[in-house]
């Protein structure tokens, strides 16, 4: 075959094959960093993805999602994040402040939106709730604190210590202590602190506090609700009635928690992102958005353990009443 004939085949294929694809739907990528896998964050994951696919971002064919799990390790999140950005995805979706700070490090181009981020500002990841500006917004679960301490006292009506193991290194934690503190001082309470940097210190953080708290506190936080079985035992054994500030973890044994339903901020973060894709509104321009929904779970099985009976007022307006 001569040279010429060979040329023109050559260039022939190139134009079926650029025909082939024209009009061919955007393949959206969509990566998602999450801190640590826990119900709390992995329910905002599942709700992000499924919002997403009701409003046509099927997977495997108008959209990819690349899941990375840090598990906990902040250096391994930055890997993630600058993975997200080689790997050229339109949007990254951070699960938790320190996947959102390591995301918001590695990119100043790709929109970003997080969730389960309690205080974005004290985060620096936005200039202010109303108007983020640069490339990073979502969603917030900062919790209802006088709502939760009212619950407490509802239950637990001479409560005056409260305990609260949390990492002094999570700047979510840290905001939702200083709440907590804040808060508690107006009903006359008083905050025990118990740091624990890492998940295996957890357990004598909550055994500090024993003998020293009338009821124990956790925050929205990635390193004890990892570790949330070891202060279940310490509350069981010593007879401290435990509360939570998600709902996923009176599953798993504390006695009540007042909080947002995550999966449903899952499906509120996967609303902004289609707008965002969709080219309707920048990143920029969305303001962080609350839940004003509320749940409240309790576990009549757990509070009998701790040594608590839930008054029936309590059972009657609970969201669910874990079994």
């Amino acid at each position: 075959m001569k040279r010429g004939t060979i040329l023109l085949w050559a260039g022939l294929m190139v134009l079926i094959g650029a025909l082939s694809g024209f009009g061919a739907e955007k393949v959206v990528k969509f990566g998602i960093s999450q801190i640590v896998e826990h119900p709390a964050l992995d329910a905002t994951r599942k709700g992000f993805i499924d919002q997403l696919e009701e409003q046509g971002y099927k997977s495997g064919s108008k959209a990819e999602y690349l899941y990375k799990n840090a598990q906990n390790n902040r250096a391994v999140s930055g890997q993630i994040a600058r993975h997200l950005v080689g790997e050229k995805v339109d949007l990254i979706l951070a699960i938790s402040t320190p996947s959102a700070q390591d995301a918001a490090a590695a990119t100043q181009e790709i929109p970003i939106l997080f969730a389960a981020v309690t205080d974005p500002v004290a985060a620096r990841l936005v200039k202010s709730l109303e108007q983020p500006g640069g490339n990073v917004s979502g969603t917030t679960d900062r919790s209802p604190v006088t709502q939760q301490l009212a619950v407490i006292r509802e239950i637990v009506p001479k409560a005056k210590t409260i305990g609260t193991v949390f990492n002094s290194g999570e700047v979510n934690s840290v905001a939702s202590v200083k709440d907590i503190k804040s808060e508690a001082a107006k009903l006359g309470m008083t905050v025990v602190e118990a740091p624990a940097t890492s998940s295996s210190a957890v357990k004598m953080a909550a055994e500090s506090l024993v003998g020293r708290v009338d009821v124990i506190h956790i925050p929205t936080d990635n390193t004890v609700v990892l570790a949330l079985e070891s202060v279940i035992k310490v509350c069981q054994d010593n007879k401290i009635p435990l509360f939570a500030a998600d709902v996923e973890s009176v599953g798993r044994g504390a006695i009540a928690a007042l909080a947002v339903d995550y999966y449903k901020l899952g499906r509120q973060t996967g609303a902004m992102a289609a707008r965002i894709i969709e080219g309707t509104v920048r990143v920029s321009e969305l303001p962080v958005e609350f839940q004003k929904e509320l749940l409240l779970h309790i576990n009549p099985k757990q509070a009998k353990k701790m040594g608590v009976d839930l008054p029936e007022a309590v059972v009657k307006k609970a969201s669910k009443i874990v079994e």
